[in-house]
């Protein structure tokens, strides 16, 4: 027991998330006074992201850590750098103190380059270096990382920022630097693969293109997925890995609590749950597309530590802890589908099921914006469910007899392509017009009937009276539109 508790915390250590960062090319920008600004606060806490000061930590080994890893690779060549200044005279090479060669045409200031390379340079000097000699060793450093392989010049690094604000405070996030471009969109675009944007687009897609009985049954798995790891994340209130010494490339979720991901969790439960309910049902190579759906789940599950937002434990909790979900909703899958579609009860168990759930996850925590997406979730499901009841009964998208099974993929052309294409743009700019017009309708009303003040709807949204209605009506009828209103004007537009 003792032996797993040390290797859930050595997991759990932003070092290692802060280590794979800089392995994959990222790099913080902390300077010495805003590092010196976290490690002087006690407690700073955001409904998730908050930082502790071990006390009598000694203060020139936390900041040594802060350039996420460079820190120590320059405590180890410090020696050696301090040499190499008293022998070759460095510093006369750089008397203008203002400004450092530019990095990507980018002028930086020597302070910030010391900060963005090193940390804290004033850590390293030691005896026998004169004072403001600190910025000489980082600069040497810089050098002489930058002859790797014989190169000469400043290393080709790019300065960005998080592309989305915190959802909650609106921060913009802190500069850091990517000297991996490939990896850097790589890992964004797994991260992608968690969000509403690919959610609005992937379910549809396989709704109107592939067949609308492995989406709504999808669907349902992705929803019990997503609100068990937003519940278990509210319950256990894990605070996301601190920075420094990890760098947030994303800070759009880092106002929530962090174990386990549910980034992780979804990005397990779809691939691997669309492999088990397609094999056997369409002509495929079955280890190709297992591949496949292991590949999908490494991408989105690295994605989060190299983004910052996750340890390694919570990525690991939340990968087995989809598993373990999948491992009882699969099996129960044909029991719940066809309760939603032929009980006679079923659209008031749906509603109210769903609903009961949102009130549940609501009393767990203070408002953030996990709360938010639990209804969205639940909102989404209710729909979809709803739409699946009612095409039923009105013989509308009937499923395919075993007579009819297995489907085989057809063959690409050039007209295929244009018709999958065309459904998928037109749906998708139906829904987001759903999407709108709803928030348009919605939100005034839900506000006027609980009597909330709308003179800022960014704080009425978060009254739970409001943001639960809003959010399950909302969606609710953008996922009932998914199965119901699209297909219907697919048939009308001669694109069925």
């Amino acid at each position: 027991m003792e032996k797993m508790k040390e290797l859930c915390h050595c997991l759990q250590d932003p070092h290692l998330v802060a280590r794979f960062q800089n392995i994959c090319g990222v790099r913080g920008t902390f300077t010495t006074t805003s590092s010196s600004k976290v490690a002087d606060r006690a407690h700073s806490h955001n409904n998730g992201a908050c930082h502790h000061r071990v006390a009598g930590e000694d203060d020139r080994e936390n900041l040594s850590n802060v350039g996420a890893g460079e820190g120590e690779k320059m405590q180890t060549a410090s020696a050696k750098l301090r040499r190499r200044i008293a022998d070759s005279n460095v510093a006369n090479n750089f008397k203008d103190e203002g400004e450092t060669p530019s990095q990507n045409g980018t002028a930086v200031s020597a302070a910030t380059a010391g900060g963005e390379r090193v940390g804290v340079g004033s850590s390293l000097a030691g005896p026998g270096v004169r004072s403001g000699s600190a910025q000489d060793l980082s600069r040497a450093a810089n050098c002489e990382e930058s002859q790797v392989g014989g190169v000469l010049g400043p290393p080709r690094s790019s300065k960005v920022k998080p592309l989305r604000k915190n959802s909650l405070t609106g921060d913009g996030g802190q500069e850091f630097l990517i000297d991996n471009r490939f990896l850097y969109y790589l890992f964004t675009f797994g991260t992608e693969l968690g969000n509403e944007t690919f959610y609005i687009t992937f379910f549809p897609f396989i709704t109107w293109n592939v067949e609308a009985f492995v989406s709504r049954r999808l669907i349902m798995v992705w929803v019990w997925v997503m609100y068990l790891g937003q519940c278990t994340k509210d319950v256990l209130g894990w605070s996301r890995p601190a920075s420094p010494p990890v760098v947030k490339v994303e800070v759009f979720y880092n106002s929530e609590y962090s174990m386990p991901s549910t980034h992780a969790m979804s990005g397990t439960a779809i691939p691997f749950a669309l492999y088990f309910m397609t094999y056997g049902r369409w002509e495929y190579p079955s280890t190709l597309g297992f591949i496949l759906a292991l590949c999908w789940c490494l991408l989105v599950c690295s994605s989060r530590i190299y983004m910052g937002m996750h340890s390694v434990l919570d990525v690991i909790a939340g990968f087995l802890y989809s598993i373990l979900i999948l491992c009882f909703f699969l099996p129960i899958l044909d029991l719940i589908d066809g309760f939603n579609l032929t009980c006679r009860y079923a659209p008031i168990v749906i509603i109210s099921l769903h609903l009961g759930l949102g009130l549940f996850s609501f009393t767990l925590d203070t408002w953030s914006t996990s709360r938010g997406d639990t209804a969205q979730i639940l909102g989404t499901g209710a729909g979809i469910a709803l739409a699946s009841h009612v095409n039923y009964h009105l013989g509308l998208m009937p499923d395919l007899t075993p007579d009819q099974l297995p489907l085989s993929m057809p063959a690409l052309s050039p007209s295929l392509v244009a018709v999958v294409m065309l459904r998928l743009v037109v749906g998708v700019l139906v829904l987001l017009a759903t999407r709108a017009l709803m928030k348009a309708i919605t939100i005034p009303l839900v506000c006027r009937a609980f009597r909330v003040p709308t003179d800022d709807l960014r704080k009425a949204r978060q009254h739970m009276e409001v943001e639960l209605p809003y959010r399950y009506i909302v969606y609710g009828t953008v996922g009932f539109n998914v199965i119901f209103l699209v297909p219907l004007l697919f048939s009308y537009m001669q694109l069925s």
